[in-house]
């Protein structure tokens, strides 16, 4: 069986007027079961081990737009970004049993609520959508191409599927 540590940070500025977003509705969310569901699923594409560990932080879009200017000289916001860990040369660990650190995911709240209302679904399953889009990018998927981005995105509603929310 896969462990995962999700460890999540939640730096989003809730306002009381701000009704689509709250923090009741995203404290609900079971992350560490859904990257555990998701981990399993993908087990022949996640590095070896039994134990991993990522970050999830919650943002909106002013924080994520100096991530993006940053680190991918695009200054403008986004939806999520993803900071494998695996890409550079990080420990890793020779017994199993250690935790593997896969990287960081950052979503933005401000992006990912405009694109559910755009979409017709809830909150919720766009960050799930956007956490499996991340979790992917962590474990080295890409999409430099048409054919690239058709075979993730199927992955993704795959993903989606497990936890039960539809894409």
């Amino acid at each position: 069986m896969i462990n995962i540590t999700a460890y999540i940070e939640n730096s989003y500025q809730f306002f009381e007027d701000d009704l689509s977003i709250t923090e009741t509705c995203l404290s609900l969310i079971p992350w560490s079961d859904w990257f555990q569901s998701w981990l399993e699923a993908l087990h022949p594409d996640v590095p070896p081990g039994n134990n991993y560990e990522l970050s999830l932080r919650l943002t909106g879009d002013r924080e994520i737009q100096t991530f993006n200017a940053q680190y991918r000289h695009k200054d403008q916001p986004t939806d999520v970004l993803a900071f494998a860990a695996l890409e550079s040369e990080v420990f890793q660990p020779e017994d199993l049993n250690e935790p593997l650190y896969l990287g960081d995911i950052i979503i933005s709240l401000d992006t990912a609520n405009q694109q559910a209302q755009e979409r017709q679904h809830s909150l919720i399953e766009e960050i799930g959508w956007l956490a499996t889009h991340g979790l992917l990018h962590l474990l080295g998927w890409d999409h430099p191409d048409e054919f690239s981005l058709e075979k993730m995105l199927a992955k993704q509603a795959e993903l989606m599927k497990m936890i039960l929310i539809p894409n």
